[in-house]
């Protein structure tokens, strides 16, 4: 009899569970829902049930079809709140905490992802101020599916711009909504779908991919889960490997992070610099760094932060003989905390175990390398010891095994941005392109098919698709040059074809010796004023001047722009720089350019018949300096294509 009545107790409470209204994640307390629009609030219960939605004072009712689908449309209404809904079957939800403003989806690639946590030294008076209650951001889980358009997310939940909850918000995302929030005084909720390291294709439709034919072959392979299994499980090679090299400096006894350890035999070398400039010839692998730092009285007994700037590849630093950080890869910033307690009075043993795969391995110059506690800061650059731990050795024929699911076609669609397709949303905010420099032609024809197929999944008309083109990035070339990242920036020109679309020049915004620059704000903030043009229809100048055409006339050529604004300046007010022109046969020497009547006029001396220019065509120009008189740069160019 108790096992009779424990069985039909259970499927009571099975029966109970399925019936149960279930909202997708992203409706769920705190939302913001787009004001002025149709809105659909959906779910799942169980077939046939009777679904009522109360929101505003009004009922809206439906039934779920055979698969347990239901769906409500809510009428628009104007910006306010907070509202709460409820959501009544067999079961009641109630969702708190609504509001009605404008919701941006905001997506792309690392810096798109890089929250304001990370950039806390530059932004740390934007983050201690932030009491934003009314800037909302919903942060998509990082998640992949290579079958199929999922329904709906793992997790998520929304947070308010306020405190500690604003570390992890965009910081790109995160300035754009604070600039149009203070602009309109209406909520602003974020979509934040991103993923550092991620192509273009991963974050589009198989049907939005339909004229790629490589991609759909991709894409019909991947669902074949054998075949992806088989990858996975392939050996990277079936070469004979030499066993993996072993680390002196983790071999010996004691470690040379040890505080026991005496070091012998270590040469000296600086930071930052990168070993291959100092002495070290082509060398992949392990390379330890040492020395002795003197620390104040005052610096000691509360926590620390160390700045180390950028290392290639990964690192970990130990003081004291305690690691306090480690980062696997090149990119981040170094900045570690340092626990109270580490840190004593006098000489402080600093060691960095820094490892590269390959290239220039070290430190990257133009970085802060400093400790600092409290209002004392002692500077890390200079002479350090170093010593060799490890040599890698070049293997031969060695292929990957396996794939990575984020950088297949689809994945990230089908995972990140299918479950809000049915969101009303405001328009979009895309940041990405690095990951496809390595073959920029195409992207022209990818860019534009992910804003068609957006909008079409979206099914809203030509929503704003609001975009930042790549910044300077990698070394200076003082001399005209090709360039992938130019190339890029030009297809992703071209996708101001489509309607509805903004572009954010960001060439001055980037820095030489990191892919993720500080300067988020700028960013973000060009990206409001694309906004306030594209999306709210102001009368301003929303972005720097965009080539037009040329004209070849005599020994010159005379370039037309648009969104000239108030007229054409050098924003250093020097000559205009980074202007190249050549004559048929594409030898491209520097020339003199010059603002005159609201267009540029290019001449050399070495091309007396020309007929090609470019402007900032590089991986980041040396100084690109034409712009209008609202302080936005013109974007690069070339009209040799």
């Amino acid at each position: 009899m108790k096992k009779a009545a424990l069985f039909l107790l259970l499927g009571m409470l099975s029966l109970t569970a399925q019936a149960q209204p279930r909202l997708p994640k992203l409706i769920s307390d705190g939302m913001v829902l787009q004001r002025d629009a149709k809105l659909n609030i959906w779910g799942w219960a169980s077939p046939g049930e009777k679904v009522t939605v109360r929101f505003q004072n009004k009922r809206y009712k439906t039934t779920t079809d055979a698969k347990g689908n239901w769906q409500v449309a809510l009428p628009p209404a104007p910006a306010g709140g907070p509202y709460t809904m409820e959501i009544e079957g067999k079961t009641q939800l109630m969702i708190k905490d609504i509001l009605l403003g404008d919701v941006w989806f905001c997506s792309g690639q690392s810096n798109m992802v890089h929250q304001l946590n990370i950039h806390d030294v530059t932004y740390a008076k934007e983050i201690a101020d932030a009491n934003y209650p009314q800037i909302r951001q919903f942060l998509i889980p990082n998640q992949t599916n290579l079958q199929g358009p999922q329904k709906d997310l793992s997790q998520g939940q929304w947070k308010a711009a306020v405190g500690e909850d604003v570390r992890p918000f965009s910081a790109v995302a995160y300035f754009f909504a604070k600039k149009i929030h203070e602009k309109y005084k209406v909520p602003v909720g974020i979509i934040n779908a991103s993923v550092g390291g991620t192509p273009i294709e991963a974050w589009t439709s198989e049907e939005g991919l339909k004229d790629f034919a490589i991609l759909q072959s991709t894409i019909e392979k991947n669902k074949d889960t054998t075949y992806v299994n088989s990858l996975n499980r392939r050996p990277p090679s079936t070469a004979a490997r030499p066993a993996p090299p072993v680390d002196f400096g983790l071999e010996s006894t004691p470690k040379w992070y040890e505080t026991s350890y005496s070091p012998k035999g270590w040469r000296l070398i600086n930071i930052p610099g990168f070993w291959e400039d100092q002495g070290i010839k082509d060398l992949n692998g392990v390379v330890w760094y040492r020395r002795e730092i003197d620390i104040p009285a005052a610096m000691t007994g509360k926590d620390a932060k160390v700045f180390l700037g950028r290392i290639v590849d990964a690192d970990e630093l130990y003081i004291n003989g305690q690691s306090v950080g480690r980062t696997t890869y090149q990119y981040p910033q170094r900045r570690y905390k340092v626990p109270s307690g580490v840190l004593k009075p006098g000489k402080n043993t600093f060691v960095v175990r820094v490892t590269n795969m390959g290239g220039k391995g070290g430190f990257v110059p133009d970085k802060p390398y400093c400790i600092f506690a409290g209002a004392d800061t002692v500077d890390l650059k200079g002479t350090w010891q170093y010593k060799v731990g490890s040599i890698y050795r070049p293997t031969k024929g060695e292929s990957g095994g396996g794939i990575t699911a984020q950088n297949q076609p689809t994945a990230l669609y089908n995972a990140m941005v299918a479950p809000e397709i049915n969101y009303t949303i405001k328009g979009f905010c895309w940041y990405q392109g690095e990951s496809n420099a390595g073959r920029p032609e195409e992207y022209a024809d990818l860019q534009t098919a992910l804003i068609k197929d957006w909008r079409a999944k979206w099914n809203q008309g030509t929503l704003p698709f609001l975009y930042v083109q790549l910044p300077g990035f990698m070394e200076y070339n003082y001399l005209p040059s090709e360039s992938n990242w130019a190339v890029l920036r030009e297809s992703q020109f071209k996708a101001l074809s489509e309607p509805n679309t903004a572009m954010v020049v960001a060439i001055d915004l980037g820095e030489w010796n990191d892919i993720h620059p500080d300067n988020k704000k700028g960013v973000g903030d060009r990206l409001a004023l694309a906004a306030m043009k594209t999306a709210y229809g102001e009368n301003l100048v929303h972005s720097g001047p965009l080539f037009q055409s040329a004209t070849v006339e005599g020994d010159k050529i005379v370039i037309n722009f648009t969104n000239t604004g108030s007229g054409l300046i050098t924003n250093d007010g020097e000559p205009l720089s980074d202007f190249a022109i050549a004559g048929t046969d594409k030898n491209f020497v520097w020339a003199k350019a010059t603002i005159e009547n609201g267009k540029v006029l290019v001449q050399s001396d070495e091309v007396p018949n020309p007929k090609y220019v470019r402007y900032a065509w590089a991986d980041n120009p040396v100084n690109p300096n034409l712009y209008n008189k609202e302080g936005l740069p013109a974007s690069p160019f070339r009209t040799d294509q």
